[in-house]
């Protein structure tokens, strides 16, 4: 714990972020400016814009928005603003920041902009909504567009939080952009710039709160020593109004406080709360709240001991309401232990099961957090039918950056898409019109326990210590994105993605066009090749929900299944079936109901069809998703080509860095697609019509060739790799695999499907005739399946040789070493994982990696190589 006397104070604090941040832009683009690079601009329809700012006091806050103004007018505009005295003369061209009085704790933020003759007047009735609004005028000037006469903009919600799933080691789970930015060794960091700096990133898309660790609380949390140390992180924060919040673990008067009992009726107990809070308080005056797992997943709750979760949000809302802070109660409550043998068994009941019978009872403050749909962070679900079963009770929806399920932010994904489409979807209750974003704004029901509704939304988002925060450059859109819609649900998507594109990449016609053109397409892209018509997950539930690993949803207590069987596949959630439809109001069950009006996109979520079920397009269920799959496949393929136009016109760092992942998602998405596409013609027994699906072209299996040293393996699960099976090497000179091409003379691409264990570095070179014509190392950090060295949908992927000369009766050879190092080696680089602290990375294991390869597949080259 740093002495109180070395805290730097807000507006030095301030000042170091600048400096940080300014010598960050000095050298190349890694992305860690994101959205606020502030480059320069055409200037001649901003010549307008004073020189001069005049804050609307000294307060840190107020004295940041007027700083961050003078730095963006400085970068992007040439200019040389002063900060003027606030005590200034009206008169003269200025830019003036007023904060309007009298303002409650309750109300929505709100700003205006008035742009005249004497100069821009940003108006606001909270300091945080000052910083909003010098941070709309910067965000328009940066995209290069008009100023306003009069633009007045407020919130929609009140709760616009980012939950970060930080552990007290520095670990995060569900963190793909490496370790946590505010914890280390089980500590708050010393250096807390970049957590300042991300605060900083936040109220520049309007957020107002973050909740710093995971859901799975560490249970000594709330000791006095680590309450001190959060103290320093919402000291970081505030310049910003960025509230600082916690997870707890409902078990902490026991863990922290000694007591025998958690049980929240207990007098003692909810005593130990209060004072537990007033000590919160009394450091952090400014602290937003609590964030509650209970119940789930292995957490303990008040189920225990009998009571509900009522009983236990509100022995913590009672503690928090003196001092206005609230309690995100998770509606993810649901048992894993399902009977998957009981068919009337279903996990997507859960949220209304647990707590629609406890509407009304929750205190005011209580706000529960719901999942958009019912299962979890799929790629498609429905939306989650608690929404409209709560009404008069607070809810927030909760969203997430992070891709859990959706590419772990190694695939491009646009998720606001989805989102969109989530809070658009029309629940219909009391047969009326309510939309989830209404509902969540507080709109549709407007009274809880009698007071004006409050709720909002929460990003579960998960940045780290990588220069770019969340390791894809294209990643950051989805936090771009989450902000603009929980400050403001109806914006346009096209004009979210204009506006992220423009300030992170440039104004530049062509760029702005390809940038958008692939984020708005992404979502569908993805969803196509990983799994449409509403299955849901068929990701490797059981280990790292990132590559393919079909089965692994079905028989076992997770209620994830999707019924996969030989007489068709989907859920019957039907009222003949678990009866989950019957949760949601009238007229949207009746819709979902029945086969003829049911959504084709979440048929399988609510319906178990045969194969051969005809969709509206004519096609057969079977049939529509080899299609579907093979053309998203390739469409994610052309991703790479696409993005090589931007060559020289976007710096070079960033677009290096785009190129490899968009060449990964190109190699994964067929891994994803022959997976699939595999299981369903297996299982089916009902054949391509096209005759595709194991019949690709060009493509031989590696056991099927020749090789010197290299050994068939099995792989599990089977349809992970092509054949099912991959060869191996033992050899410490190497292996060699060897065939003669037989295609016609051409320029062709050479495709090397491999596996990449997480610890292992393998190395491999590609000869013609005994030239070699390409090699690569194996080092990159793929999610490893179940953390073991076995090759499968998770760790496969592809190294390709573009426009490669080729002649009828070539000797292509594939030669590898593999990593056979058993214990760390002095002197020797060694990969940590994502999310891992480099201390772990260093302690002995197992880093063997036996060069695994799947297959070769040369076909006709398309690519111009840049």
């Amino acid at each position: 714990m740093i002495p109180k006397r070395h805290y730097l104070r807000p507006v030095s604090l301030f000042a170091t972020i600048i400096a940080l941040s300014s010598l960050q832009l000095a050298h190349a683009e890694d992305g860690s400016a994101a959205w606020l690079r502030y480059a320069p601009v055409a200037t001649a329809q901003y010549r307008a814009v004073p020189t001069r700012i005049v804050p609307s006091s000294d307060a840190p806050m107020e004295r940041a928005a007027a700083e961050e103004l003078q730095r963006g007018l400085n970068s992007m505009l040439g200019a040389h603003t002063e900060i003027a005295a606030q005590s200034a003369s009206a008169r003269g061209a200025a830019v003036r920041l007023v904060l309007t009085p009298g303002t409650s704790p309750e109300a929505l933020d709100s700003y205006t902009i008035d742009t005249s003759a004497s100069g821009i007047r940003i108006a606001a009735n909270t300091p945080q909504a000052e910083l909003y609004g010098v941070f709309h005028l910067l965000e328009l000037i940066g995209a290069e567009q008009p100023l306003p006469k009069h633009e007045q903009q407020t919130a929609a919600a009140g709760i616009r939080w980012t939950d970060e799933w930080d552990n007290m080691n520095g670990t995060i789970e569900r963190g793909y952009a490496g370790p946590s930015i505010f914890f280390e060794n089980g500590h708050v960091r010393q250096d807390l710039a970049r957590a300042g700096q991300y605060a900083r990133l936040l109220a520049s898309i309007g957020i107002n709160g973050c909740n710093v660790n995971n859901v799975n609380a560490d249970l000594d949390l709330l000791t006095p020593a680590h309450i001190r140390e959060f103290a320093r992180l919402a000291e970081v924060f505030r310049p910003w109004g960025v509230r600082l919040a916690m997870s707890i673990d409902l078990t902490s008067p026991q863990t922290v406080g000694g007591m025998s009992t958690f049980d929240p009726l207990d007098p003692a107990v909810a005593a130990w709360w209060k004072d537990k809070v007033d000590e919160i308080y009394r450091a952090i005056p400014d602290f937003g709240g609590f964030t509650v797992k209970a119940d789930s997943e292995g957490r303990k709750g008040p189920s225990q001991y009998g009571r509900s979760p009522a009983d236990a949000a509100n022995v913590l809302a009672r503690a928090l309401a003196p001092h206005h802070g609230v309690v995100l109660y998770r509606g993810f409550v649901y048992n894993n232990h399902l009977d998957w043998n009981d068919h009337k068994a279903d996990r997507a009941r859960a949220g209304v099961d647990n707590f629609a019978r406890y509407d009304g009872t929750f205190e005011d403050n209580v706000i529960i957090q719901i999942k958009e749909g019912p299962i979890d962070f799929q790629a498609r679900e429905p939306v989650s039918p608690l929404f409209a079963a709560l009404r008069r009770t607070n809810v927030a929806i909760e969203l997430q950056t992070a891709q859990e399920y959706t590419g772990q932010q190694r695939h491009m994904v646009w998720l606001p898409s989805m989102w969109h489409w989530v809070l658009d979807t029309d629940l219909h209750a009391d047969d009326r019109s309510t939309p989830v974003e209404q509902i969540v704004t507080g709109h549709s029901f407007p009274l809880a326990n009698g007071k004006p509704r409050r709720g909002g939304f929460v990003s579960v988002t998960n940045v780290g210590m990588e220069a770019n925060w969340l390791h894809h450059p294209m990643a950051m859109a989805n936090l771009y994105g989450f902000g603009k819609l929980a400050w403001n649900p109806d914006q346009p998507l096209a004009q979210i993605i204009d506006r992220w594109t423009r300030l992170t990449w440039g104004n530049r016609p062509e760029v702005v066009k390809l940038i958008t053109t692939l984020q708005l397409e992404s979502w569908q892209v993805y969803e196509g090749y990983t799994g449409p018509n509403g299955i849901g997950t068929l990701t490797n539930i059981l280990g790292y929900h990132f590559g393919p690993g079909i089965e692994s949803a079905e028989r076992n207590g997770w209620g994830q299944w999707f019924r996969g069987e030989k007489d068709g596949i989907g859920m019957d959630r039907t009222a003949n079936g678990t009866g989950y439809i019957q949760q949601y109001p009238s007229q949207l069950a009746a819709k979902y109901e029945s086969l003829a009006t049911c959504p084709e996109d979440l048929l399988l979520f609510f319906h178990h069809v045969p194969y051969d079920y005809k969709l509206r397009n004519g096609k057969t269920l079977v049939q529509s998703i080899y299609d579907t799959h093979y053309s998203a496949a390739a469409q994610a393929g052309s991703y790479v080509t696409r993005w090589q136009q931007l060559h020289g016109v976007v710096d070079d760092e960033r677009y290096e860095q785009v190129l490899r992942l968009f060449r990964f998602q190109a190699g994964h998405a067929i891994v994803w697609s022959d997976a699939i596409n595999n299981w369903f013609q297996r299982i089916s027994q009902i054949p391509d019509a096209q005759g595709r699906v194991g019949h690709e072209a060009g493509r031989v299996e590696a056991e099927a060739i020749i090789g010197s040293g290299y050994e068939p393996v099995d792989v599990t699960p089977w349809e992970t790799a092509s054949g099912g099976k991959a060869v191996v090497c033992h050899k410490a000179e190497g292996c060699t695999l060897a065939y003669t091409f037989s295609q016609s003379s051409g320029t062709y691409d050479i495709a090397v499907q491999y596996f990449d264990i997480w610890r292992g570095v393998s190395r491999y070179e590609l000869r013609r005739n005994g030239e070699v014509v390409a090699s690569w190392q194996a080092d990159d950090t793929l999610p490893p399946a179940q953390f073991d060295a076995n090759p499968d949908g998770q760790t496969s992927t592809r190294f390709t040789a573009n426009g490669i000369t080729l002649h009828q009766g070539d000797k292509l050879e594939l030669h590898a070493i593999p990593d056979l190092r058993s214990e760390l080696q002095p002197g020797v680089p060694h990969k940590a994982a994502p999310g891992e602290l480099e201390s772990q990375s260093r302690t002995p294991r197992d880093y063997r990696e036996y060069a695994p390869v799947d297959y070769i597949e040369v076909t006709p080259s398309v690519h111009n190589v840049k």
